[in-house]
């Protein structure tokens, strides 16, 4: 039992996911230090400020670095979600991990639902209120065949389902990965919760996969790390 015991590895604490979340931020953006240190300032500035105008010393001083540390941490939350993004940018199977990110509101395959093994392009398929969604990854000129193919077999399918289809990359007419999720949220919402039901179970009934996805690539490999983009 003690040896058990000895060899039960450690509970790792808060401030170890702080600083696991600071080394992804600084490995991609060497400043990160300086920004924290500026939002800490920040905050305790406008406390001292706030202790000027009230002469509340006693409830200025604590407030503003609570402020300080709280705008601190809000930053490096920030800077570690656009750091993992950024490390998996390029990546095939990059959008499917930011997909994975998503739970509310939404049913997304875990797969690919077209794919290109040649190229590696992807197109994932999402479906919520605002319809279904198409995610591509890949040239704009390349993934166009595979969007027209899915598009044809959603409206055998689904005739009367609004089709979104957004293309991710960094090229003109393309957005970001790290503007993906911030898309998705936007869309206007045109079906019901009980349609995206229906709809989803009308797909999964379909199989579309153009062709199977060859062994050795593995896009769900490339996922940023959760515990870090939460800042923990």
């Amino acid at each position: 039992m003690a040896r058990d015991k000895k060899n039960k590895p450690k509970k790792k604490r808060w401030w170890s996911y702080l600083a696991d979340a600071y080394r992804v931020s600084k490995n991609t953006y060497p400043w990160t230090l300086w920004a924290l240190l500026g939002a800490l300032v920040l905050g305790i500035l406008v406390g001292v400020l706030g202790g000027l105008a009230t002469r509340l010393w006693w409830v200025w001083i604590p407030l503003g670095i609570f402020m300080g540390v709280t705008f601190a941490l809000l930053v490096l939350t920030q800077l570690v979600r656009r750091a993992s993004y950024a490390q998996i940018d390029g990546m095939p199977g990059a959008a499917a991990a930011v997909l994975g990110q998503i739970k509310r509101g939404w049913v997304i395959e875990q797969e690919p639902v077209r794919f290109n093994a040649r190229s590696q392009d992807m197109l994932f398929r999402a479906i919520g209120r605002p319809g279904i969604v198409l995610i591509s990854e890949g040239p704009t000129e390349r993934v166009n065949k595979l969007i027209t193919d899915e598009k044809k077999a959603i409206k055998r399918a689904a005739p009367s389902v609004p089709i979104t289809v957004i293309k991710v990359g960094n090229a003109e007419g393309q957005t970001p990965l790290i503007k993906l999720e911030r898309h998705l949220k936007k869309l206007p919402k045109v079906i019901s919760h009980q349609e995206v039901a229906a709809v989803t179970a009308r797909m999964k009934a379909v199989k579309t996969n153009a062709l199977p996805i060859p062994k050795g690539i593995d896009p769900f490999n490339a996922r940023p790390d959760r515990r870090a983009m939460r800042g923990r």
